[in-house]
């Protein structure tokens, strides 16, 4: 994850909503303390005493609760817990920070999974014009927000779906989506996903004439 500076110590935050939104995705949601740029992340942690977790935030910079999207890792210290919660018990979180957030010039962002949040954060606050969005996931039941989405970017909306099959996603993974066009625009390209996905994406990318310094990415882990 990028970091533009040290953030403070973890803060308490009480739960106001815990919602299963397809297997094994979670968002939860806590009022918002602090205002911040969309694409920016947060620590997340259950114990001072346990390391904590980056996240990047899912919602809106106007909404007044903050929303963070995750999988729950089984064999994880604390998304399993987190999983569970129920509102009002407290969670521990920093203040926002990083620098991969967006502009309004014209862009494209590449998502794979839960990779989608801060771009989602990004359309909720007002930054989705002139920008074309490429999803990448598994199972058509993994397109979060995808009426939101679809509604908002039109046909800049595109869903690659690499193990199911619909009328309306393209059959393969956003890398095989990128190759196949002939000429991609001269704008910037922001990545998120896991680093396996960056890193190809980014050498693909590259391979078609997009220059190093216009690609931005986000890695989860």
């Amino acid at each position: 994850m990028n970091m533009s500076r040290k953030p403070e110590p973890l803060q308490e935050q009480k739960l106001t909503d815990n919602s299963e939104i397809a297997p094994g995705v979670h968002l939860i949601t806590f009022r918002r303390p602090w205002y911040f740029v969309p694409g920016q992340v947060v620590k997340i942690a259950l114990d001072q005493n346990i390391p904590p977790r980056i996240y990047s935030l899912c919602s809106g910079n106007n909404d007044q609760e903050a929303a963070i999207l995750f999988n729950i890792k089984e064999d994880g210290l604390l998304t399993p817990k987190l999983a569970s919660m129920i509102p009002g018990e407290k969670i521990l979180v920093s203040e926002p920070y990083g620098s991969f957030t967006g502009n309004p010039e014209p862009a494209w962002w590449i998502a794979t999974g839960t990779g989608i949040a801060p771009f989602f954060s990004m359309l909720r606050s007002g930054r989705g014009g002139n920008k074309k969005l490429i999803h990448g996931v598994s199972f058509l039941n993994q397109f979060y927000f995808e009426d939101e989405l679809e509604q908002a970017l039109g046909d800049n909306y595109i869903r690659c779906c690499s193990r199911e099959s619909s009328c309306n996603t393209f059959p393969g993974r956003v890398s095989d989506y990128i190759s196949g066009l002939e000429q991609l625009p001269d704008v910037r390209y922001f990545l998120c996903g896991k680093a396996l996905m960056v890193v190809e994406m980014r050498d693909l990318l590259i391979s078609k004439g997009i220059p190093f310094e216009n690609i931005l990415a986000e890695i989860y882990f």
